[in-house]
């Protein structure tokens, strides 16, 4: 019988109200040792949004680093992988060098996450990109999104590592009518609820990957710096809760919070998260894989 070597695994759903509700990411605490070929391969296996490989930090002051892969590229940072390759390094005995904050490293920089009561939350990272959309770029997304121009109250540039580009829309019921076809952006869709409603907005989060559009369940990265966007301009005030995965049957729900200090407010992006699947996944250098028949 042909035998790996067994590295833990866990799949963790990640802002979901209740247990599978949340968009799931798979977690390899063990990911040591893996060449980046390996773990494109894994990523491209478990065909989840996202998938991550835990190995030893390099930068002072981080408890760990981390490797994000989509099943065709490799992340700089993602919200939801982040919060759950947290989660599984703390059931699995991790323990931060500062009590109460987990300092993770990525490509994007450290990136501190820390328990807010039953949620973890992960401090937003500054964006690489931002300001208006250019003419031509609105004009491929809104046709991509089947939104007409009328539709669109404003679009914003809130890339903080993915590449996302926002259109803030008229309504609600515009945000959960589009229906998408192909487009190489990575686009958010936004509006917000009126008044008195629970949630503050309504998300959606398209993605491309091989030659389809794809829509996230629920999407740290692009609530991180939507909550940037949408609170430096004056049409949000924090705390707010974000509502996505509603087109889709998901009920992902998206805690956003502020907290102020002398240089500005660091904005905190929080939500639930549990274990789902826990055991472990065999791997094979990639001379020595098993190959097919």
């Amino acid at each position: 019988m042909l035998s790996g070597v067994l590295r833990r695994f866990h799949q963790v759903d990640v802002f979901g109200d209740t247990p599978f509700t949340g968009n799931p990411v798979a977690v390899i605490l063990d990911g040591d040792g893996l060449a980046d070929e390996q773990m494109a391969s894994i990523a491209q296996w478990t065909n989840l949004s996202e998938t991550t490989f835990v190995v030893p930090a390099t930068a002072p002051g981080a408890d760990y680093r981390v490797r994000i892969f989509t099943p065709t590229e490799e992340l700089p940072f993602a919200g939801h992988p982040t919060l759950g390759t947290c989660h599984a390094w703390l059931t699995s005995g991790g323990a931060p060098a500062r009590p109460g904050v987990i300092v993770q490293e990525c490509p994007a920089g450290l990136v501190p996450v820390r328990s807010a009561g039953t949620r973890l939350a992960f401090a937003a990272p500054p964006l690489v990109r931002s300001g208006p959309v250019d003419d031509a770029d609105l004009e491929l997304v809104t046709a991509a999104m089947g939104i007409g121009p009328a539709e669109v109250v404003a679009a914003q540039w809130v890339d903080n590592g993915p590449g996302w580009v926002a259109l803030l829309l008229d309504s609600v019921e515009t945000v959960l009518a589009a229906q998408p076809s192909y487009t190489d952006h990575k686009v958010g869709l936004v509006a917000l609820h009126p008044d008195g409603a629970p949630w503050a907005i309504e998300v959606r989060g398209f993605f491309p990957g091989g030659g389809q559009l794809f829509e996230d369940p629920v999407t740290g990265s692009l609530n991180a710096s939507l909550a940037q966007w949408l609170t430096s301009s004056g049409r949000l005030t924090a705390p707010y809760v974000a509502r996505q995965g509603t087109a889709i049957g998901r009920h992902g729900r998206v805690h956003v919070d502020i907290e102020e200090g002398d240089d500005g407010g660091d904005i905190w992006i929080g939500g639930a998260t549990v274990t789902v699947v826990a055991g472990t996944i065999a791997t094979w250098p990639t001379n020595e894989a098993p190959q097919r028949a």
